[in-house]
């Protein structure tokens, strides 16, 4: 009786609904009453629904539920509650030596995977699995129950044929599998040449995939060819589908007039954007005063979430792609360029909508008041960092406006008491120096160049971390679900690594229990003016977890923050977007009950852009990494001088600190003698002549081989290097 009297309620529901079907909470709990699995024609008359099209759509819905790892199909056509089953889902991370991790939707500990359960995934797949114990290293080890999903359709990589088999050998090291090609379906593609191959039969148990050769790229030459690879290898979308595209021009490119109704107008308010020079879309602009004792500080942000609205076609696009893709020769960016470039972009003298943490900051650096609002805004200047800089430190005024000197050193004010407030906090200051590629006509690397940081850069990352950390609070006050960026404490087996080595140098290390930012900055401290210390900055580096989203706050070890959240960035960040999404609901009235957002789906969408984010900074590392190797390929024979940056049981590795590029120096390239790896010390020492190859020490190398399909530079010590280097001698433990 009760169960019929719910029917007709969603029946009488329905009429105001053109598609009546159930939702998945409420999907969830009705399977979770059954207590059984159940087929969908089961579910269908359970609630009441008849007709091809709500079986339609009700299968839409539950096939949904089954690639975000909330039900399993069985072989029977049932659905299964994935709790029920024990299982975990998460998605595949293949490994170049062919086993594998589950990074699981939980958040937990990653998952081993054999490569014998690996034959029949795939890098990239979204998997459910079972856990069978441990394997002899003490990981958690599973099984794979199912392929909840596919996570790539087209593999890019070189053509050969082997004994008279097309095969394409991906590029991406993270897929093992090597894709086999019918005669019939190599199109023109010829041995040797860089090819995209599409999926045709995924790999099982037993047998190979298969696949059809829809693009040829071309040879090593072609212009651009790294990055085409690395976008084809990694699945990043390039390709903006019909309905995006048709969204996207109905936008125009202008504001429209009933977008500014009801918004706070800091249109009289010199806000202005500070960039590189070679940046297109603007998404930040900042303008500051003194106020009271203090200054106020009003950070405008685009207003993307104004244009791209929930569940439409600009939106699952921006889900699919995470993040704009930056390439030293293309950007391939997460919302077609009428939004990125155009109408989201915080053009100088153009009318644009914005979100806005407007705070006022006390003297000492803090914030004592913030509030958020949308708003109506017109840059008054797009500013470069050198521009601001020659201003803020040479006094240069030509390139400035005299309208925005006070504003911009009032800004400069504030951003020194922010500095002192962050080291008083302890936050992790690591300067590691980045480099610049920049490229010929023709694609080629015509020089490498160090991008130094100055003021104008830390003063909008101060700008940009302050509004951050106001928009977590915010978020954390109102108890809504949204996306916080999170940084988990060192892995403790990986600090003690580091502590051991830190020991031995004499240097005073806390225990793993008990380390906190500030620690690593007292040891940073310590090293300062020492030979080694950049070296040791890299391997703290390395010590640390990778950021990532998340709908639970566990706070930000790098920046010793509790609350941390990306609000900044929505044109190139789809958590950004999510947080917006969040502030707007409060800041219109909305309940945090009422968002259209659970925990269940941030757990998912936090997972997706972590995901994303890696896919970006792999695809990004391999391209430079190409890009060095082809601009040291004429270089061969040449003595550098470079730092040891890394120390294995095979070698070492040395940077060439002028240009930021890394090569092995193997075992077998050393003064000849057999070298014993000291973990405790990070160093290679020779058996018989006791010659000590340690991290940080200076070497001159000759580069020996270049091999541009494997992105590596092999080096050797230069002769006057090999006779002439003095030999640490120090008793073996």
């Amino acid at each position: 009786m009760a169960k019929r009297k719910k029917t007709t309620s969603r029946k009488a529901r329905g009429k105001n609904y053109k598609h009546p079907i159930p939702g998945r909470n409420e999907l969830l709990d009705y399977l979770k009453r059954a207590g059984q699995p159940l087929k969908a024609d089961s579910i269908l008359s359970g609630f009441g629904l008849k007709g091809l099209r709500m079986r339609v759509a009700l299968l839409e819905t539950l096939q949904k539920m089954v690639r975000a790892g909330q039900i399993i199909e069985n072989r029977r056509g049932e659905f299964c509650l994935t709790e029920k089953l024990e299982l975990l889902t998460g998605t595949v991370s293949g490994h170049s030596d062919g086993f594998g991790f589950v990074r699981r939707d939980d958040g937990n500990e990653d998952v081993y995977l054999s490569a014998r359960e690996m034959r029949s995934v795939i890098h990239g797949d979204r998997v459910a699995i079972r856990l069978v114990g441990e394997d002899r290293r003490g990981r958690l080890e599973g099984r794979v129950v199912e392929v909840l999903e596919r996570g790539i359709t087209e593999v890019a990589g070189q053509f050969i044929r082997e004994r008279g088999i097309g095969v394409v050998v991906p590029d991406n090291p993270k897929i093992s599998h090597r894709i086999l090609i019918p005669k019939d379906e190599a199109s023109s593609a010829k041995p040797g040449q860089i090819v995209v191959a599409r999926i045709l039969d995924y790999p099982t148990d037993l047998e190979q995939p298969t696949g059809k050769v829809i693009r040829v790229i071309g040879g090593p030459e072609k212009k651009g060819i790294a990055t085409d690879i690395a976008i084809h290898s990694h699945g990043i979308p390039t390709i903006w589908p019909k309905d995006v595209r048709q969204s996207a021009r109905k936008l125009g490119r202008t504001v429209p007039a009933d977008g500014k109704r009801g918004r706070i107008d800091l249109r009289d308010t010199p806000l202005v954007t500070i960039d590189g020079a070679d940046a297109r879309d603007f998404d930040d602009a900042v303008f500051c005063a003194p106020s009271g004792a203090g200054w106020r500080l009003v950070v405008a942000i685009a207003d993307v979430g104004h244009y791209v609205e929930k569940g439409t076609p600009l939106d699952q696009e921006a889900i699919k792609r995470g993040t704009s893709v930056y390439f030293p020769d293309r950007v391939v960016p997460m919302l077609p360029e009428v939004l990125s470039n155009g109408l989201c972009s915080l053009k100088p003298k153009v009318d644009r909508l914005c979100m806005v943490c407007d705070m006022k900051i006390s003297t000492d650096g803090k914030v004592t008041r913030s509030k958020f609002y949308e708003g109506l805004m017109r840059s008054a200047a797009r500013l470069t960092y050198e521009q601001v800089n020659g201003l803020l430190s040479n006094g240069v005024k030509t390139t400035v406006p005299g309208s925005l000197h006070k504003p911009l050193r009032d800004l400069h004010d504030l951003y020194k008491a922010l500095a002192k407030a962050r080291r008083r906090r302890g936050a992790i200051e690591l300067d590691i120096p980045q480099t610049r590629i920049r490229l010929d006509d023709k694609g080629a690397v015509k020089s490498i160049e160090s991008v130094p940081r100055n003021d104008a850069h830390r003063l909008i990352e101060e700008c940009m971390i302050a509004a951050n950390v106001q928009a977590a609070k915010f978020l954390r006050r109102h108890r809504i679900a949204a996306l916080y960026r999170i940084h988990a404490k060192p892995d403790p087996d990986r600090f003690d690594e580091l502590r051991q080595y830190l020991l031995s140098l004499g240097l005073k290390v806390p225990h793993s229990e008990h380390v906190e930012p500030r620690q690593f900055n007292q040891i940073l401290t310590q090293v300062q003016g020492r030979p080694d210390a950049q070296a040791i900055s890299m391997v703290m580096l390395r010590s640390l977890a990778h950021a990532e989203y998340s709908p639970r706050n566990i706070g930000h070890f790098g920046l010793s923050l509790d609350a941390y959240a990306h609000f900044t960035s929505p044109i190139r960040r789809y958590p950004d977007l999510l947080v917006h999404r969040a502030i707007r609901h409060i800041v219109r009235g909305g309940k945090a009950g009422s968002h259209g957002y659970d925990g269940g789906s941030m757990e998912r969408l936090g997972a997706i852009s972590s995901a994303h984010e890696r896919r970006a900074e792999d695809a990004t590392r391999e391209v430079e990494a190409w890009l060095k190797c082809q601009f040291m390929s004429d270089k061969i024979g040449d003595d550098f001088e470079g730092r040891i940056t890394g120390v294995t049981n095979f070698g070492v590795f040395v940077q060439l600190p002028d240009l930021q590029i890394d090569g092995l120096v193997h075992v077998t390239s050393l003064p000849n003698d057999y070298y014993h790896f000291q973990q405790r010390e990070l160093c290679l020492v020779g058996e018989r002549t006791g010659k000590r190859y340690g991290l940080g020490d200076q070497l001159r190398v000759t580069v020996a081989r270049v091999d541009l399909d494997l992105k590596r530079i092999d080096f050797r010590l230069s002769e006057e290097n090999a006779k002439g280097r003095r030999a640490g001698r120090r008793s073996r433990r």
